[in-house]
């Protein structure tokens, strides 16, 4: 059987466009572009075949359906030469079954997907593997590219280093300096990309690198890009695929340029429509009160959106005032009956701290999305049986100094509660065993 996939206008101005077409946003007006399948094709096969065919797949050695998102290429982008493809065996990431955090804060079960356990170190892979193929696939049509180009708080610029350099393409990244880990801004230098530090803040960047793409030389590859959208939405399907095809009752994620939040939604309709599930999970997103607009738009119905100027805050991964998917993000919450909410610095990083205490080590922006289900558990919008996946979106390894500053407690406002420093002691055996006794319960 033969698939296909073209982009359209979100905004249903008429128009099909090739995958391969080097455009971004609709040529006629100016809306922001989605990928089409042609979903009558895909119910050929039955929804039983379709879970075989994913399960037979689901993380074997087979180039390239061992991967998470190329092991649901039909339903991503079917028409691409596999030897166009470039993976790393993004995906697959595992499911923590979170008891002991759970039930601190009430919930008998609660579950982390561990979307930080990639190649790079954050969910940016699943997207990032579609469109470097995409990239790709069209030079090997002709096309001139002299890069890739994205601007990033962090995460975009490792993933798109790091499949650029796997695939002997250019690349440049945009970061604002001075507000990104050292972790996030060694990655992109190791792989080979063009590295800039530019004296603004990400929105700032974004402004530059979209002026950039009008160049077709550059090629974009922020989330503006709706292919980055085809491999995140993968996560629905795996997230239902961990669980033998059942739907969790709740989906927590954190919010920046709410790809990611697009991307969970697309993935869960596109499973309702070919017969995979018949219902959806609640959608969350999570914002950093430092940086909230979808969240003051929220309280408003949505009727009033204002871009902000984003403060600083430690979930610096989503610290964007601006967010490029806006137009995307708040169809989706409204058919999966969503909720936005916002943490402050004390609470997501009380958050962090409290689910580190039980084993996880959770990245800055998912204690965002921990404070924010902390509070719907609190008010009993989130009841105590219900299944809740919080997507942790990166490793918590990449911010090691927010770790750091949180338990030597310097971070500005924020009271570590929950600080665990390490006790200085000489060398000998009463010392330490002086010590142990009294620190044991």
């Amino acid at each position: 059987m033969q698939y296909d996939s073209w982009f359209r206008c979100s905004e249903g101005c008429t128009g099909r466009y090739e995958l391969t077409d080097v455009l971004y946003q609709c040529p006629q007006c100016n809306g922001l572009l989605e990928v089409t399948h042609d979903i009558e094709a895909l119910k050929k096969r039955s929804p039983a075949a379709w879970m075989s065919l994913f399960d037979q797949r689901y993380m074997r050695t087979e180039v390239p359906y061992g991967s998470g998102v190329w092991g649901k290429k039909e339903w991503v982008y079917p028409r691409i030469e596999n030897e166009n493809i470039v993976s790393m065996y993004e995906g697959g990431t595992n499911l923590f079954r979170a008891d002991r955090f759970g039930n601190l804060i009430g919930l008998e079960d609660l579950w982390i997907k561990q979307s930080g356990n990639s190649h790079t170190g954050s969910f940016k892979d699943l997207g990032i593997t579609v469109l470097v193929s995409a990239v790709k696939e069209t030079m090997s049509r002709g096309t001139k590219i002299d890069a890739v180009i994205c601007a990033s708080t962090g995460d975009t610029s490792a993933s798109v280093a790091a499949y650029c350099a796997a695939a002997g393409i250019p690349s440049a990244v945009l970061l604002p300096k001075d507000k990104v880990s050292i972790a996030q801004l060694i990655q992109p230098l190791s792989n080979g990309s063009i590295t800039l530090a530019l004296d603004t803040d990400f929105d700032g960047c974004m402004a530059i690198v979209k002026r950039l793409s009008e160049d077709r030389r550059f090629y974009l590859a922020n989330s503006l890009n709706p292919l980055r959208i085809e491999g995140q939405k993968t996560i629905s399907i795996e997230i239902a695929q961990q669980f033998d095809w059942e739907v969790p009752d709740w989906v927590i994620v954190p919010g920046g340029n709410l790809g990611n939040i697009t991307a969970i939604g697309l993935g869960f309709l596109m499973m309702r429509d070919l017969g995979i599930i018949q219902q959806l999970p609640r959608l969350v997103c999570a914002q950093s009160a430092s940086a909230n607009p979808l969240y003051k738009s929220y309280l408003t119905g949505f009727k009033e959106y204002e871009p902000v100027q984003a403060r600083t805050t430690v979930a610096s991964a989503i610290q964007i005032g601006n967010p490029v998917s806006m137009s995307r993000a708040v169809p989706i919450l409204q058919e999966f009956n969503g909720v936005v909410e916002q943490a402050t610095e004390d609470e997501l990083t009380y958050a962090a701290a409290l689910a580190d205490g039980t084993g996880l080590f959770s990245c800055p922006q998912t204690g965002v999305a921990l404070a924010a289900m902390m509070k719907l558990v609190d008010r009993k919008e989130i009841e105590s049986n219900d299944r809740v996946i919080v997507i942790s979106t990166a490793n918590g390894l990449k911010f090691v100094d927010f770790k750091v500053d949180y338990h030597q407690e310097r971070i500005k406002d924020v009271a570590s509660g929950l600080a665990n420093k390490p006790v200085e002691l000489p060398g000998d055996y009463d010392s330490v065993l002086k010590s142990l006794s009294s620190s044991l319960p």
